[in-house]
C-alpha cells in the first residue's frame, strides 16, 4: 500500500504529530454490556450477542449508551476547554486542562490530550461494535427496519467523532472493525481528508436511513445528520479544491482564498433540508436555551448528549457544570469554576462590540446576561427564594480576575429539583438549529467577504431578532464570525468555526489568534467595572505566539509511545496511509430530491 509522506511546514509545528489512536478504542468491550447495565432491561447484560438481539426493542438499546457514556470524557472537560477556551472564549489562569490551550503552549504531555482522543476513538469502537454486532447477531424476529435505523443511528455518532478527530489532529485511523484492531494497534494514520470523507459518508447513511421524527426522547433524526452534514460539508470545502473527493484534489495552499463550490453547495442543500423539513424552530426566548427545565430536547435541539438525572450513574452524568459554576450556591457540593472566566475579548463582543456594519457600538444584553455572570446581574433562576433573587457580585464575592461563565449553570438541586453533586442532570447541545441557519449563510458568502443574498438575510436576522439584535441589510464575514462567537458562546464550537476558515484563508486565522487578549485579567473590584489596565496587562501570562502549526493538536504521548507509526520524523513530518474506500452506499443527489 502506497505511502505518503505529509510535510507539516507550516501546518503543523516539529514534534506534534497528526493523529492518535486512543487505548480505549481497542478495547473489546460489547456494548450489550453496556446497554444492560444503562438501561437496566430484561436481557441480562451478562447475555451472549448471539441471545440479546431478539426484538426491535432490544436493537434500539443496544445504540442508547452512545449518547452518554462513550462522550463522558471529552465532555467533562475538553468540550469547552477546547471549544472554547483555545478560541479565546475562556479565561482560567490556574486550569491546567485550559490555560496549555489558550496560551498555545501545550505539549504531547499536556492533561486532557489522553482523555479527549480515548473518548472520541472510544465512540468510534463501541459504534463499530454496535454496527457488527447489530449485523451480524440480529434474530429473524428483528426487522430490517429497526437494523437500518439503530445501524444508521451508530454510524451517526461514528461520523461525528471523526469529524472531531480530523479536525482537531489533521488525519484519523479509519477502521471499522474493533476487535481486529485489538490485534494490531500500530498502524498508520490516515490523511485527515480521508477521515472527513469517512465521516461524509457515515453522516449520509444517516440521513437516508435515520427517521424523520425521532423514534424516542432525544434520539437523533435524518435532519440531525442534514445538519450536521451542513458543518462537515463546510469542513470538507475548505480542505479540498474541486469536486467530490477522490484522494487526488486535496488542497496545499491554505491561503488560496476560495473552497471547493460542490461541498458548500452540499452544505447549503443539506441546511435548507433542515430548515424546511425538519419542523424544529428556534426557541422563542434565548435563555430558555439553557433553563433547567427548558434546555434538554427542546424543538431547537437537533443533536444533545443525553445525561441522566440523579446520583451513581456514572458516566452516564453531566459531570461539565461543576467545572463551569463558581460557587457552591450556584452547584451543588462540588463548584470549581470559580478561576474560570468570560475571556476579556469574548466579554468585549458582548458588552462593547464595534459593529461596522450599523456603524455603532453594541450591547447584546440578551445573550451577555444568559452566557455570562457579572457583577449586579440578578438570576431568580439560581436562587430558591423569589423575595430574595441571587445577584452577581452582591449575594457573594464576585470572581477577581473576570466575569464568570453562565451557561451550564442551573443553581443546586433545593432550586432546580434535580440536580446532584457532580452531576447537573442536563444534557450538553452538540447541534442546535441556530448554527444550522448560520451555516446556511456561510454558503451564500461563498468565496466572498459579504452577501445581500434575501435568504442569507432571512435565517442571519432571525437569530440576532431572538438576541434583540438589530436587523441587517448585508453579511460579511466579520458579521457571520462575530455572530458565530456569542450565540455559541462556551457551547465548545468557536475553535472549529475557525479552524475551518484556516483550511483557506491560515494567515489570516494565525494573525487573528495573535491579536486576542489571550489570558487577560480584567475585573477592577474598586469600581466594579471589567476593563484592562495598568493592572492588568494583556495578552496575559504566559502566552505563546500562534503559529499556523497551532491550528492542529500534538498527540499525547502515551499513545506515541503505544503506536511508533504515529511519532513524527526529525523533520516534524508522519506517514499515512490512504484509506482504502468502497463504493459509495448513498448518492449524495439522492440525498437533495
Amino acid at each position: 500500500m502506497k505511502r505518503n509522506k505529509i510535510n507539516i511546514t507550516g501546518r503543523l509545528k516539529r514534534n506534534k504529530p497528526v493523529c492518535a489512536l486512543l487505548s480505549i478504542a481497542v478495547s473489546s468491550m460489547l456494548l450489550c454490556s453496556c446497554a444492560g447495565d444503562f438501561l437496566d432491561q430484561t436481557n441480562s447484560h451478562q447475555l451472549s450477542p448471539e441471545k440479546f438481539f431478539d426484538s426491535d426493542e432490544a436493537v434500539e438499546r443496544e445504540v442508547w449508551p452512545l449518547y452518554s457514556y462513550v462522550w463522558y470524557d471529552f465532555n467533562d472537560k475538553f468540550y469547552y476547554g477546547m471549544g472554547d477556551g483555545r478560541a479565546d472564549n475562556i479565561t482560567a489562569q490556574y486550569s491546567n486542562y485550559i490555560y496549555p490551550y489558550t496560551n498555545f503552549t501545550e505539549t504531547s504531555l499536556s492533561q486532557g490530550l489522553t482523555e479527549a482522543w480515548a473518548a472520541l476513538y472510544s465512540v468510534v469502537a463501541q459504534s463499530n461494535n454496535a454496527i457488527n454486532n447489530i449485523r451480524n447477531f440480529s434474530q429473524s424476529s428483528v426487522s430490517e427496519d429497526a437494523k437500518n435505523r439503530a445501524i444508521a443511528e451508530a454510524r451517526f455518532m461514528r461520523g461525528v467523532a471523526y469529524w472531531y478527530i480530523s479536525s482537531l489532529w489533521g488525519c484519523a485511523i479509519i477502521y471499522d472493525n474493533t476487535s481486529a484492531l485489538v490485534n494490531n494497534y500500530v498502524v498508520s494514520p490516515n490523511p485527515g481528508t480521508d477521515g472527513m470523507e469517512f465521516a461524509i459518508r457515515d453522516l449520509e447513511y444517516a440521513a437516508k436511513y435515520l427517521p424523520a421524527t425521532p423514534s424516542g426522547a432525544g434520539r437523533v433524526t435524518k435532519y440531525s445528520a442534514y445538519g450536521m452534514l451542513s458543518r462537515v460539508y463546510l469542513s470538507m470545502a475548505g480542505l479540498t479544491t474541486d469536486g467530490q473527493y477522490d484522494g487526488s484534489n486535496v488542497a496545499v495552499n491554505f491561503n488560496r482564498g476560495t473552497r471547493n463550490s460542490y461541498y458548500v453547495d452540499l452544505a447549503r442543500k443539506a441546511a435548507k433540508k433542515v430548515i424546511e423539513e425538519s419542523g424544529a424552530s428556534l426557541l422563542d426566548n434565548y435563555a430558555d436555551l439553557f433553563g433547567a427545565s427548558t434546555i434538554n430536547n427542546n424543538k431547537e435541539s437537533l443533536f444533545q448528549l443525553q445525561f441522566m438525572q440523579g446520583s451513581g450513574v456514572g458516566g452516564a452524568a453531566q459531570s461539565m457544570t461543576r467545572f463551569l459554576a463558581w460557587s457552591t450556591m450556584v452547584a451543588d457540593q462540588n463548584a470549581w469554576g470559580g478561576a474560570t472566566y468570560c475571556s476579556y475579548d469574548l466579554w468585549n463582543e458582548f458588552k462593547n462590540y464595534k459593529d461596522a456594519t450599523l456603524g455603532e457600538t453594541v450591547d447584546d444584553k440578551i445573550r451577555r446576561h444568559n452566557s455570562v455572570a457579572s457583577y449586579g446581574e440578578s438570576y431568580p433562576e439560581l436562587s430558591a427564594d423569589d423575595n430574595d433573587p441571587y445577584v452577581y457580585g452582591v449575594t457573594e464575592t464576585a470572581g477577581d480576575q473576570g466575569a464568570n461563565i453562565k451557561k451550564y449553570v442551573i443553581g443546586t438541586k433545593k432550586v432546580n429539583g434535580f440536580s446532584e453533586p457532580n452531576n447537573s442532570g442536563i444534557n450538553t447541545y452538540m447541534l442546535r438549529l441556530a448554527e444550522v441557519y448560520l451555516n446556511y449563510v456561510e454558503t451564500f458568502l461563498g468565496d466572498n467577504d459579504q452577501t445581500s443574498d434575501p435568504e442569507a438575510l432571512k435565517y442571519f436576522n432571525l437569530v440576532r431578532a431572538r438576541a434583540g439584535m438589530p436587523s441587517k441589510t448585508t453579511v460579511t464575514y466579520e458579521d457571520l464570525r462575530h455572530e458565530f462567537r456569542v450565540e455559541f458562546a462556551f457551547e465548545g464550537l468557536y475553535w472549529y468555526q475557525l479552524v475551518r476558515r484556516g483550511y483557506y484563508h491560515q494567515q489570516e486565522v494565525v494573525n487573528y489568534l495573535n491579536n486576542q487578549n489571550r489570558n487577560a485579567s480584567y475585573y477592577e473590584a474598586s469600581t466594579h467595572t471589567y476593563k484592562l489596565s495598568d493592572k492588568y496587562t494583556a495578552p496575559g501570562p504566559d502566552v505563546d505566539i500562534a503559529k499556523a502549526s497551532d491550528l492542529l493538536l500534538p498527540i499525547s504521548n502515551t499513545d506515541q509511545s503505544k503506536n511508533p507509526r504515529l511519532k513524527p520524523d526529525t523533520d516534524g513530518n508522519v506517514s499515512t496511509v490512504p484509506y482504502s474506500f468502497g463504493e459509495r452506499e448513498v448518492d449524495e443527489a439522492s440525498l437533495f430530491n
